[in-house]
């Protein structure tokens, strides 16, 4: 019997979500807004119960001769108000009033913001304690780390950055290992070390925009290189060597930011036989080695004469933890370069190097690592799953994604329509070396957002590709 009373339930909830259909008219607001209105009046007068499963976006939009988008606002609106929530695979449902109204629960986030490239952030219970025990335990040293520390760490600190880095494969000597506050800061110093003001640097076509912004901060020339899925081409990168005869070449090699291009062994072997041949120094921004369970060879490997290797913590750990592990290509190169980041940054802050220190040793690290990993691979699955097929490429080991729109799509009219549905994406612009930028955008799945909140906006973005541009128009 019990089973039959649930079996009538689950079915009563269902007509309802089919037959929901408001009159929007009487509630003389925008249309999103009347949604909205209408959901909170029919949740306080009992027409729709606590549990009570929602037509779908689409269907709705459907019955009541809206755009998506509108109706899409519309129940992202009511999340944050708390009358409904979404569950990954199943739907939206409408929640009960007495439990959204409980002083004790968190309040709920708001709508998914794909602009910001950060890994997803730990959510288990068990970790997030780990983490918080182990900053916690630093407050038994707060003076000491509060106070000027010599550049670069201290012994202890470096042998957790040599720990970190052989789990790359990067072998890391002593002298020639400095510890920064951040890649950027450490990118800004070999930048200036191994050019001056006129030289030229190559770089991806389409690269991250934050070594553009140091190129032309140090008055640098950074000249673009064609690349494909597998990246850099190595002989566009010897026309160039011959004809410009370039300082360096900065190059984000895994899962890169934006494209998400590994370059495979093979290109890496050749690119290195080109920068040997002309004497360029490799500038190699690993910033997602970690993420990445089997990665090819870094340059710092295949060649670690020529190269400056770069490992943040940001995009494994998080981004608020600024911390960057340098390796110079000699002790000969690193004393400089120590001097000129001892200038500009003084040191790297000592709190957040004795954080990483501890997590590193005592195995935090790696298991926010295996958490960043399988999370980012759930996210990736539920894109494979949502998005059009061809329409974007990705790793299954990272958080992001770079999004090719269809013909009759601009990145501006893309993001536009992305904005108006409370989504951000990031148009291809700032990423474009030079030339005309594609018609692209980045899309981050990491972050603060939840797997239910990536799945909605993954939705929206859906229909807006599988759509005509014509037919994006502003919300009413």
């Amino acid at each position: 019997m019990a089973g039959a009373g649930r079996a009538g339930q689950d079915k009563i909830a269902k007509g309802a979500a089919e037959a929901w259909a408001p009159d929007l008219k009487r509630w003389g607001r925008p249309r999103y807004l009347a949604i909205v209105d209408a959901l909170a009046e029919d949740i306080r007068t009992g027409r729709l119960s606590p549990g009570t499963r929602l037509p779908t976006q689409r269907a709705l939009a459907e019955v009541l001769a809206l755009n998506f988008t509108t109706v899409s606002r519309g129940y992202v609106e009511a999340q944050k108000r708390g009358l409904i929530e979404g569950r990954v695979g199943q739907g939206t449902f409408v929640v009960d009033p007495a439990r959204s109204a409980r002083p004790a629960e968190a309040p709920r986030p708001g709508p998914v913001d794909f602009t910001m490239n950060l890994p997803p952030e730990p959510d288990q219970p068990a970790l997030q304690a780990r983490m918080q025990a182990s900053f916690a335990e630093l407050s038994g040293s707060l003076a000491n780390l509060l106070r000027y520390q010599g550049f670069g760490g201290t012994e202890e600190d470096r042998d957790a950055a040599t720990r970190w880095l052989a789990g790359r494969g990067v072998a890391s000597q002593r002298e020639r290992l400095l510890i920064c506050p951040g890649a950027h800061s450490a990118l800004f110093g070999v930048l200036g070390q191994v050019a001056r003001p006129g030289d030229v640097v190559c770089a991806e076509r389409i690269t991250y925009p934050g070594i553009r912004a140091l190129a032309a901060h140090l008055g640098l020339r950074l000249v673009d290189l064609p690349m494909d899925q597998h990246g850099v081409d190595p002989d566009a990168f010897a026309a160039a060597c011959t004809r410009i005869a370039p300082k360096a070449i900065y190059l984000n090699p895994l899962l890169q930011n934006p494209t998400t291009a590994t370059i495979p062994r093979s290109r890496r072997e050749a690119i290195v036989a080109v920068a040997r041949r002309y004497a360029v120094a490799i500038i190699e921004d690993d910033a997602y080695a970690q993420i990445c369970p089997a990665p090819p060879p870094s340059f710092a490997t295949l060649a670690p004469e020529i190269t400056y290797y770069v490992a943040g913590l940001a995009k494994s750990l998080g981004a608020g933890l600024r911390l960057a592990f340098l390796v110079a290509p000699s002790a000969r190169a690193a004393l400089p370069l120590a001097g000129a980041l001892r200038a500009m940054t003084v040191m790297a802050s000592p709190i957040a190097t004795a954080l990483a220190t501890r997590w590193i040793t005592d195995g935090t690290a790696e298991a926010i690592v295996q958490f960043v990993r399988a999370e980012s691979a759930a996210r990736q699955r539920l894109a494979a799953s949502l998005l059009p097929a061809g329409t974007y490429v990705a790793d299954p080991h990272g958080f992001h994604a770079w999004i090719r729109l269809p013909e009759g799509w601009t990145r501006s009219a893309f993001a536009s329509q992305g904005r108006a549905a409370g989504l951000g994406v990031v148009a291809s612009d700032p990423f474009c070396v030079a030339g005309t930028p594609p018609e692209a955008v980045r899309l981050c799945l990491g972050g603060p957002s939840t797997r239910a909140q990536i799945s909605h906006g993954l939705e929206i973005l859906a229909h807006a590709l599988e759509g005509s541009p014509a037919l994006a128009s502003t919300y009413i």
